[in-house]
């Protein structure tokens, strides 16, 4: 009698919730997997804090370890060696890395733009487009996005940025804030939210990444091609992100709260970095602009680009964490959202 009870129970349950009930006891049976996370201490990050703190990753069954890393070329490598399983840095370490032959793959994304070229206030009437760094020192952190991007760009405007003007690499944000305003250089390139601590110390931003290359990709997840013999744990994986990304939408103190225990900055940066419209926070692959990027530095001269760049996407993974998602979800506007996102942004 009991047995014929709960089976008329069940079959009243809305087929979502049993769905979601099957999830969350075949999570609660099995032992937590862990993944080793690198990360970058900026704000775009930020939906991994958010998915640490909020439960995102244990409701997938993972327990994840987070690695700060102070630039994108320090994590590459320790993916490719087998350190990390997953990492997040940047559009420019990935391309680059791969142009030369190493096994890396892009499942997904987790920001865009956020750039910003940085002058004393005596230079911004001086320096306001493209064509005043001729001649002039001009400070980036190897390997990031922007770099990229401002070298893209100046070949566009027809810039050699090899012979009309000086770059110099250096390690980190700070690095590129302090050499601007000892006057080592004459702008610097910075991503958030360093850009908002720079003009707190007095900078000016005088161009935006995002004006150079609209909605440019920055940030890629990715692992190394042996990874993808654990495929169900990285759309676990994505899945998390993608909650933790929804979740940071609709609840701001919480993700400012989630930040602020990674990253030791005033809170009012935080929230002023994170909700920026500058900040693009899609976790896509975002194929088509990875293409562009791709195409751009080729054409500025800083990768070969000898090799198919198809190779390097693996997108079932995001597009089943998605789809998974939208199907216990079906009348969340988010959701679909992204699906139409997907269908437009990483065809190959």
């Amino acid at each position: 009698m009991k047995n014929t009870r709960t089976s008329r129970f069940l079959k009243r349950l809305p087929q979502r919730l049993l769905a979601a009930l099957a999830v969350a006891a075949a999570a609660a049976g099995a032992q937590a997997e862990t993944l080793k996370v690198g990360h970058l201490p900026v704000t775009g990050h930020a939906k991994y804090f958010v998915a640490q703190e909020q439960g995102f990753f244990k409701k997938e069954g993972l327990e994840v370890e987070l690695v700060e890393f102070q630039n994108s070329a320090d994590g590459i490598s320790a993916v490719i060696a087998g350190k990390l399983d997953v990492g997040t840095f940047g559009t420019t370490a990935p391309l680059l890395f791969y142009s030369k032959g190493s096994d890396i793959k892009i499942i997904g994304g987790i920001m865009g733009q956020d750039a910003a070229l940085v002058v004393k206030p005596e230079l911004a009437g001086t320096i306001r487009s493209l064509a005043d760094l001729k001649g002039k020192k001009v400070a980036t952190v190897r390997l990031a996005s922007g770099d990229a991007v401002l070298r893209g760009a100046l070949k566009d405007a027809k810039i050699n940025w090899k012979s009309d003007l000086q770059i110099f690499e250096l390690k980190n944000p700070p690095a590129v804030i302090e050499a601007v305003k000892s006057g080592q250089v004459d702008a610097g390139l910075v991503w958030g939210p360093h850009d908002l601590r720079a003009e707190q110390q007095g900078l000016k931003v005088v161009v935006r990444s995002g004006d150079l290359s609209p909605g440019h990709p920055c940030c890629r997840v990715i692992v190394s091609g042996n990874k993808l013999k654990d495929a169900a744990t990285l759309e676990r994986f994505l899945r998390a992100v993608l909650q933790a990304e929804k979740y940071a939408a609709e609840h701001r103190k919480e993700t400012i709260d989630a930040i602020a225990k990674y990253i030791k900055l005033d809170r009012a940066i935080l929230e002023k970095g994170y909700y920026s419209p500058n900040l693009e926070q899609r976790s896509d692959p975002n194929v088509k602009g990875v293409e562009k990027f791709w195409l751009s530095m080729i054409g500025s001269e800083f990768i070969e680009g000898k090799r198919p760049l198809a190779p390097i996407f693996e997108l079932s993974i995001y597009q089943k964490a998605l789809e998974s998602l939208a199907r216990e979800n079906p009348k969340d506007a988010f959701y679909q959202a992204r699906l139409k996102e997907f269908k437009e942004r990483d065809t190959l």
